[in-house]
C-alpha cells in the first residue's frame, strides 16, 4: 500500500509500526531483565547440587545466559535472511511467536530438584530458542522503525526500540523487587521466580495483535517492486564489523550497569536482594531517561557526537562509581544518585545506535546486516558480562573488574565512533 508523506493515512502507519515494531523488543528484554534479576534463585534451582557451590552455580547460570546470546547472531542471520526475502512484517510475526513460546516454558520447567542433572540442560535448550527468536527481533524492528520514519526522525525513532529495552528491564527489575517484597524466601524460591516467565504469554499475544495489523515497509517495498541486485557482501561484511566496534561499550557497560550489578552486589559487596534490585531499578531509570533525547538530539547535531559523549563519559566515571559503590563510609543517596547517572550515560550510546545502524546498511541487507552487528556485539560484550566478570572476581579476587571491563570497551567504541561521517542522519537511507 503507498500513501503521500504526512496524509493521515501515512501517520497512521508510522505510528502503528513504531508500536509494533517495540512491543516485541519490550516482551523479550523484559525476560532477558528477569533471568538476570533472578540469577541467583535460579542457580539455586536449576544449578546447584551438594557438590556445587553458590559461586558456581551462579557461573552456571551465567554461562547459560551467555549461551542464549551466542545463539542471537545465528537468529539475526537466518531470521535477517528471512526478512530482507520475505518481508518485516511476516518474519517479526514468526520472531514473536518463538519468543513468546520459549519464555513462557522456562516457567513450567522442572528444576534440579525434580528432574536432577536434566534441569539445566532443558533450561539451556529453551534459552538458545529464545537466543534465536532475539537474533531475529532487533534487526526486523529497528529495519520497521526507522524504514516508516521521517528523514529528520530516524534517531527518535529508532531510539524507541532502546527505550522499550529500558521499559523491558524495569519491568523486569520492579516485577522482582515486588515478589521479593510481598513473598518470602522460601516461596520466591521455590515458585515465585515463576511468574514473571508465565506473564511473557498474555504480553506476546499482545503484541501478536499488533503484528498482525502491521504494514510492509515502504523501503523493502520498493526494493521489491525494482528488483534490485543482492547487495555486496563485502561490503555489509564490512559494515558488520565496523558495527561491533561502534557497538560493543554499549553492549558492555548496558549489561553491566543495568543487569549484572545486581549479582554484583549481592556476590561482592554482601547487599542484600532487595537493595540489589533497587540499585538496578535506578540505573534502569536513569537510562530510560536519557535514551528519547538523545535520539532527538542525534537528529539534530549528528548520531557521532552524542555516541561518543556517551562512550567516553564512561570510561572516565567508571573507576569512581566502582569506589564509591564499595565505600561503606558513603550514604544510600550518594550511590543511588551515581548508579543512576551510569544508566543515564549509557542511554547516550543507545539513543542514537539503532538509527546509526540502519544507515550503515542498504535496504537489501538492512535486517540482517544490523541484526548481526547487534547480535555479535551483544553475545560477546553482553551476553558473556556476567560470565567474565564473576569469573575474573573470583580468580584475581579484584573487586574493580566490573570498571575494568566498561573502560577498555568504551575506550575502543570511542575510536570506531569517530569514523562516523557528521552528516549521516541527514542522508536517506539506501536501497
Amino acid at each position: 500500500m503507498s500513501t503521500a508523506p504526512g496524509t493521515a493515512v501515512d501517520v497512521r502507519r508510522t505510528r502503528r509500526s513504531l508500536v509494533a515494531g517495540t512491543v516485541g523488543n519490550f516482551v523479550e528484554w523484559y525476560e532477558f531483565g528477569a533471568y538476570g534479576f533472578f540469577a541467583t534463585v535460579i542457580a539455586a534451582n536449576f544449578f546447584s547440587s551438594t557438590s556445587t557451590s553458590d559461586a558456581e552455580s551462579l557461573i552456571k547460570t551465567y554461562a547459560s545466559f551467555a549461551l542464549a546470546f551466542f545463539f542471537r547472531p545465528i537468529g539475526a542471520a537466518l531470521f535477517g535472511r528471512l526478512g530482507d526475502r520475505i518481508g518485516r512484517r511476516p518474519t517479526l510475526i514468526l520472531v514473536l511467536l518463538l519468543m513468546t513460546g520459549s519464555t513462557t516454558l522456562i516457567g513450567v520447567l522442572p528444576t534440579y530438584a525434580a528432574v536432577g542433572a536434566a534441569a539445566p540442560w532443558l533450561l539451556t535448550l529453551v534459552r538458545a530458542l529464545q537466543g534465536l527468536s532475539a537474533g531475529g527481533e532487533f534487526g526486523g524492528a529497528v529495519s520497521i522503525m526507522t524504514e516508516f520514519a521521517p528523514k529528520t526522525k530516524r534517531g527518535l525513532y529508532g531510539a524507541w526500540q532502546s527505550f522499550t529495552v529500558a521499559l523491558g528491564l524495569l519491568t523486569g527489575a520492579g516485577l522482582a523487587a515486588i515478589l521479593a517484597t510481598v513473598l518470602s524466601k522460601e516461596a520466591l524460591t521455590d515458585w515465585g521466580w515463576r511468574i514473571p516467565f508465565l506473564l511473557a504469554l498474555p504480553l506476546g499475544l499482545v503484541a501478536l495483535w499488533l503484528r498482525l495489523r502491521l504494514d510492509e515497509t515502504p523501503s523493502f517495498s520498493k526494493v521489491q517492486e525494482t528488483q534490485a541486485p543482492p547487495a555486496d557482501k563485502a561490503e555489509v561484511a564490512k559494515a558488520i564489523a565496523v558495527g561491533i566496534g561502534r557497538l560493543m561499550g554499549w553492549s558492555a557497560a548496558g549489561y553491566t550497569f543495568l543487569v549484572v550489578m545486581p549479582s554484583y552486589l549481592q556476590a561482592t559487596l554482601n547487599a542484600t536482594f532487595q537493595q540489589a534490585l533497587v540499585a538496578t531499578v535506578l540505573a534502569n531509570f536513569g537510562f530510560a531517561v536519557s535514551i528519547l533525547p538523545a535520539g532527538w538530539l542525534s537528529d539534530r547535531i549528528g548520531r557521532r557526537p552524542v555516541m561518543v559523549a556517551g562512550a567516553a563519559l564512561v570510561v572516565v566515571l567508571a573507576f569512581p562509581l566502582m569506589n564509591l559503590l564499595q565505600d561503606k563510609e558513603s550514604s544510600n543517596a550518594a550511590k543511588g544518585i551515581a548508579i543512576f547517572a551510569a544508566g543515564l550515560v549509557v542511554g547516550l550510546m543507545a539513543g542514537p545506535g539503532p538509527a546509526m545502524l540502519a544507515e550503515m546498511f542498504p535496504t537489501r541487507a538492512r535486517y540482517t546486516g544490523l541484526g548481526l552487528a547487534y547480535s555479535l556485539s551483544n553475545a560477546v560484550f553482553s551476553g558473556s558480562a556476567g560470565l567474565i566478570i564473576t569469573e575474573l572476581i573470583k580468580r584475581t579476587k579484584n573487586i574493580d573488574i566490573p570498571a575494568y571491563y566498561v573502560v577498555v570497551t568504551c575506550a575502543v567504541s570511542v575510536i570506531a565512533l569517530l569514523t562516523l561521517r557528521g552528516d549521516d542522519h541527514k542522508r536517506e537511507l539506501r536501497d
